[in-house]
């Protein structure tokens, strides 16, 4: 069983910067894809980003170039930096984690979620 906890959330004005953290726990990280996925009020829950094996990314077009994910494999986390933040970054941003997925962009590929971290971008 792992468990996944997110932290780092905030207020910030748009243009400002926030780095997420998940703190893993029950399985060494560098066996699993993690992801982060978000979910704005009235919407359905997004991909963001993933990560696996520490050296292969991917990243939903709205946030390339603004978002960097990385491992600390020491720390078992994983980290989100978002930068240039836009107020439709706003939402509730989960961490997620699996043994293996055929579709890394796909909520329903993961067996394991965080509760969330609010994120709220002001104009």
């Amino acid at each position: 069983q792992v468990q996944l906890v997110e932290s780092g959330g905030g207020l910030v004005k748009a243009g400002g910067s926030l780095r997420l953290s998940c703190a893993a726990s029950g399985r060494a990280i560098s066996t699993l894809v993690m992801a982060w996925f978000r979910q704005a009020p009235g919407k359905e829950r997004e991909f963001v980003a993933a990560n696996w094996w520490g050296v292969n990314t991917l990243y939903a077009d709205s946030v390339k170039g603004r978002a960097t994910v990385s491992r600390d494999n020491a720390k078992n986390t994983v980290l989100l930096q978002m930068n240039s933040l836009k107020p439709e970054d706003t939402g509730v941003y989960y961490c997620a984690a699996v043994s293996s997925a055929r579709n890394a962009r796909s909520s329903n590929g993961y067996d394991y979620w965080g509760q969330g971290t609010q994120v709220t971008v002001s104009s």
